[in-house]
């Protein structure tokens, strides 16, 4: 009988993620990230070379994980990150933050949602009130609940690789789920 990985870890795909890749792709990448760690942002390069490499076989989901007493810019980011989202701009917000990871103020923040082309007001006023916190605070919730303590963390098929976020090492975890 085959392993479950992932049970009751919380990494149940939900409408509610931000998804790359077919549903039905037989490998999902899950990172939990803080779009003000700059390991986070080397990730995103790990990601696209994965992503290059393995093709409609992998699936990207993307969590939000704040470490809000280490970076004081990260929850405010991630609500931009879902106030675009909101206006289906998700993945472009996602790039536009990483790139200016030092300029995440409220105003560099309305600057990106004017470069994107989104409703600034409405985009605004997720931020002043905070819309999107409890969406954030979900993300966290359920990558405390599987073992998340720092970013990136990344489960492949719902296994937590621990301390491993090279390239080297999630590739040879992606081939050893494909190959189950």
């Amino acid at each position: 009988m085959a392993e479950r990985h992932g049970h009751d870890t919380g990494l149940v795909i939900t409408d509610h993620d931000h998804v790359q890749g077919a549903a039905a792709a037989p490998v999902t990448l899950v990172e939990y990230g803080d779009f003000e760690c700059p390991y986070s942002r080397e990730a995103v390069k790990t990601v696209q070379v994965l992503q290059r490499e393995f093709g409609g076989e992998l699936r990207f989901v993307y969590r939000h994980f704040p470490l809000a007493e280490k970076h004081p810019h990260a929850i405010q980011a991630a609500e931009a990150a879902e106030a675009a989202a909101a206006q289906g701009d998700f993945w472009s917000m996602y790039v536009m933050l990483f790139a200016h990871q030092g300029e995440l103020e409220y105003r560099d923040l309305m600057d990106y949602a004017g470069r994107l082309e989104l409703d600034k007001a409405s985009f605004g006023e997720a931020l002043k009130t905070h819309k999107y916190f409890d969406r954030v605070r979900a993300d966290v919730a359920t990558g405390r609940q599987s073992g998340v303590t720092g970013t990136p963390t990344f489960f492949v098929n719902g296994r937590r690789q621990d301390g491993i976020d090279d390239i080297r090492a999630l590739t040879s975890a992606i081939r050893q789920v494909r190959s189950v």
